[in-house]
């Protein structure tokens, strides 16, 4: 089991400059937008604006705070905090905070793998990674709000986090 802190993440701007995002976690490690195998991250959206286009890339976006659209050519649909949203990353999205600024998790993949996202409360919990949403503990470790945990076997989780299952 490691621990990854948010308060140690580095706010980095997004791909196409509309925003911040700090990445919890990569693999292979150190990879970049384009060599990355699957990529978690917490990003801030506060004003409305088009998502980076990502080939190849299957995304799971997660509202973690606040309500937002997203808007594609052949459909729109309003995201609530904590229910988990997949789409494809290489198709036009558009997005708009509803009543103020958003905080929201995004995983995302490269096509091939598969990445599921799934709210977790108290119990046994066996991921690849676990996101606190809220104070929680494993085992004895306190996590804070938005803290990591990579998992190397399954674990008990006391409080509220979303588990997100990598494959491939």
């Amino acid at each position: 089991m490691r621990i990854l802190r948010a308060a140690d993440r580095v706010a980095m701007p997004w791909k196409n400059g509309g925003g911040i995002t700090r990445e919890v976690m990569v693999s292979p490690e150190r990879a970049g937008f384009d060599s990355f195998d699957w990529r978690v991250s917490i990003a801030e959206v506060r004003e409305a604006g088009p998502f980076s286009l990502f080939p190849n890339i299957d995304r799971v976006l997660t509202i973690l705070e606040g309500h937002m659209r997203l808007a594609f050519d052949d459909r729109e649909v309003v995201l609530e905090a904590g229910v988990p949203f997949a789409f494809a990353g290489d198709v036009a999205c558009h997005g708009t905070p509803l009543g103020g600024p958003v905080i929201d998790l995004n995983v995302m993949v490269r096509r091939g793998r598969s990445a599921i996202v799934a709210p977790v409360t108290s119990g046994p919990v066996d991921a690849t990674l676990i996101v606190a949403t809220a104070p929680a503990r494993i085992g004895g470790t306190m996590l804070a709000r938005f803290d990591a945990v990579v998992l190397d076997a399954p674990c008990t989780l006391q409080g509220d986090a979303l588990a997100i299952r990598l494959r491939g």
